[in-house]
Formats: C-alpha cells, structure tokens, sequence
C-alpha cells in the first residue's frame, strides 16, 4: 500500500528538517521525504492524508508503561493497552515486569510475548525484571531474557536495595549492552508514605514521603553505574536534587539519563483537591520548587525524556481512601496534550525539543533504529494538532484505567493520526 503525507509540517530531529514537506510511504517504510508539490500537482496513491496545519513526527516511544499483562488483565491489557498508546500517538512502548507472573524468566517473558504478538497494534517492548520475583534476592535470567527480546532491566515499582546484587545486575546488563532502567526509591525511608512530605500531607492526616527516599537512591545507582559502565535510565524523576543528580553524572561523562513524566512537570501537593487518590502516584506530587527544576532540567537537556508512567486501576480501587488505595495514574492518552500545554505554550521547548524528548531521544536511550522519519526507515510517526483545545475526558480514554487528576482540564493539542508500519492503528 502507498501512502502519502502532504503538506505537514515535517519536524525530524534526526535529519533535521523543519519544514513543509510531503512524505512518501510504501509498504511501511518511508521512501521519499520531499518538498510539498505546488498547488494542482496529483499524487498517485492508494491514500492521500491531508496534513495541512498540521505537524508530522516520528512515533513517540514511551520507556515506562504497565500494561499490567499477563495476570491483571482487569487493570489492562496488551489490546486496551496499545490502543491508549496508539490514540495518544505513541508507537513503541515499553511494559514493566511487574506482571503475574513478574518478567523475571524466559518462559514468563514468553506469555507475554505471545499476548503481544496477537493483540498488541503499537510496538510493545518487554522490559525483565532485575530480580527472580521482585523480591530482591536472587538475580532474573538476565541474559536469557536479553536474547528472548527484553528491551531492558528494571526493578520498577521498588529498588533492589542489596546494593551487592544489584551492582552484580548491572555488570552482567553492562556486558550484554543491556540498559537498566532505575526506580530510585529507598524502602528503609518509605514509612508508609502517601504524599510528599509536606503540607498538603499534614493537613489531609497522611505519612509523607521525603525528597530523601527518591534522591539517596538515584545518587547511589549513580555511582554503581559509574563502576560497572551500564547505561543507567532515571525512571520518573521527581526532585530537585535529581535533576542536579544526573547534571552532575553527565559532567562526569557516564552514560546516565532521566526521565520526567507530564504529572511531575504539571502539578505540585498543592493541587490535590483533598483525599482524591487519583491524585495518589509513586514518586509523589511535589513542591514548586521540584517542578520548576524539572521544566529547567527539560529546557536545558539535563533531563532527556517525557515518559508517562502509566498505571491503571480499577475505579474501585481507586475509590478507596488515599491511604488504602494503590499508587499510580493513566497517562498515554494526556501525555502530548499536557506536554504541549505546560512546555510547547509556555515556551519551554520548542515543538522539535518535545520531539526529542518524546521521540528521538527515547529510541537513543534503548539503543533502536526508530525515533526518526528519514527515508527507508519504518514508517512509525504521528500526525498532530498542536493549536486544538479540548478538554480531557476520562471517560473517553481507550485504556480501562480511567484514573487520572486531569479529568475535565482544558488543554492544547490533539493527536490525529498514528501510523504504525505505516498502517494507520489511530485516526481522530
């Protein structure tokens, strides 16, 4: 099938073009990027997608999704879950082990495979656990999980907190150029927290979570990178000093990045109307200070990445107190919206640094040929508004978790079109 783009708006920061052009697609690859024709000019294609008004870029890739599948299929699934991905742009995604059964093993990892291979319409990645469990004691078939298709290694969810074994986890990932992915969050100091430690905490009744818990675990995964040469991935930074963190892993030249996710760069405790747990998310919602640093760390490249963190929930669950009820918000279907709102429209990045963020730098840090709409490469890209206003309706969302803070808020930029292979998996 061929399929051609005219007339968009072309930001691809891999090749570098900002401008008006008509992009080419035969049987799902690009093979031709050109200037728009003049006005009258026919194309010859199977489909013809007017992108007038519109900006085209690659597919974004989302490092941090929970797809909740295999095991917690009421939450999500590979189906539900690809198709918030695909409404919300994104074309590639990656899936945390906290499953159940957890990704620790070849044989779990095929289930989820399988699943994949038969329901997924975006790219799905699997990422393996660090530990046999979760349970910090015994190390996953790292290396046989690497060779069966895991896209990386991660504890997400919780920290390996035997700093031995998880050093141990890093030289093995090093060796195989496998990259680890870092939830920075240490348990000793947890004490049961709800929100940031602060006074939104106080006044609602409820154990805080310190800066401390994020920020001793993201200084020490530092320096195990450091030791073993890993590539380390900051999972959904939320502090001020985590931002100076990575600055200052970057100056020391290892191969260290972050991650910042839209909630963290757009609310503060502030804003958390009172005990709503759909305001309840791990790392917290945290100061004025922790967000500014966080915008100032994106504008400046310090952080490299907008992923999403999405965690759905069942609307029971989320209906408990925000004591009882489990951490976690939806995010693929609000992450362009609110990253345009809180970053494009306020002159924070530019509309080619959000694709950076939310494209190119993405593929870099799993080390695939994506994140770029150069000629012969697979046409993976989105179709977007950026000027549509809208508000968000939870309701409306194609994944099952419809639990998020952002329900009813009016933003800026709509996705109207995904392309996966150049199938068109989105069209709104």
């Amino acid at each position: 099938m061929k399929i051609v783009i005219k007339n968009g708006h072309v930001l691809d920061p891999a090749s570098g073009r900002d401008g008006i052009y008509d992009l080419w697609i035969e049987d799902g690859i690009i093979s031709r990027v050109e200037q728009a024709v003049e006005a009258g000019q026919q194309h010859t294609a199977d489909r013809i997608i007017d992108a007038a008004g519109l900006y085209v870029m690659p597919g974004f890739i989302d490092l941090h999704v929970h797809f909740r599948d295999p095991g917690l299929e009421y939450k999500e699934t590979i189906r539900t879950g690809s198709k918030a991905a695909a409404k919300g742009g994104f074309t590639t995604v990656c899936t945390m082990p906290n499953t159940v059964p957890v990704m620790d093993t070849v044989e779990h990892l095929g289930l989820q495979l399988q699943k994949i291979q038969e329901e997924a319409i975006v790219h799905v990645l699997p990422i393996g656990a660090v530990t046999m469990g979760q349970a910090g004691v015994e190390l996953s078939e790292i290396k046989a999980m690497r060779q069966a298709g895991a896209a990386a290694l991660s504890e997400d969810g919780k920290s390996v907190m035997d700093a031995g074994l998880y050093r141990e986890a890093m030289r093995i990932a090093a060796e195989i150029g496998m990259p680890v992915f870092a939830h920075c969050e240490d348990k000793s100091l947890v004490a049961g927290g709800v929100l940031n430690a602060g006074k939104r905490a106080e006044a609602l009744g409820v154990p805080g979570i310190s800066n401390a818990v994020e920020d001793v675990i993201c200084a020490r995964d530092i320096f195990l990178a450091k030791e073993t040469g890993v590539r380390l991935h900051l999972c959904h930074c939320s502090t001020a000093d985590s931002v100076r963190l990575v600055a200052m892993a970057k100056e020391d030249g290892l191969p260290v990045t972050a991650e910042v996710c839209p909630h963290h760069f757009t609310l503060t405790e502030e804003d958390i109307p009172g005990d709503d747990a759909n305001y309840k998310m791990n790392p917290p919602l945290r100061s004025h200070k922790d967000v500014e640093a966080l915008r100032e760390g994106l504008r400046t490249g310090i952080m490299d990445v907008i992923a999403t963190d999405h965690a759905p929930h069942s609307a029971e669950e989320k209906a408990k107190s925000m004591k009882e009820a489990p951490f976690g918000i939806v995010g693929l279907e609000t992450a362009f919206a609110l990253s345009v709102s809180e970053l494009v429209k306020k002159d924070i990045l530019t509309p080619m640094q959000l694709v950076e963020k939310m494209s190119r730098n993405p593929a870099r840090v799993l080390g695939i040929p994506k994140g770029s709409l150069e000629e012969g490469r697979a046409a993976d890209l989105v179709i977007a508004d950026f000027d549509h206003v809208s508000q968000i309706h939870a309701a409306a969302f194609a994944s099952k978790g419809k639990n998020t803070p952002f329900d009813g808020r009016t933003v800026s930029g709509k996705i109207c079109y995904t392309l996966v292979d150049g199938n068109v998996v989105y069209e709104g």
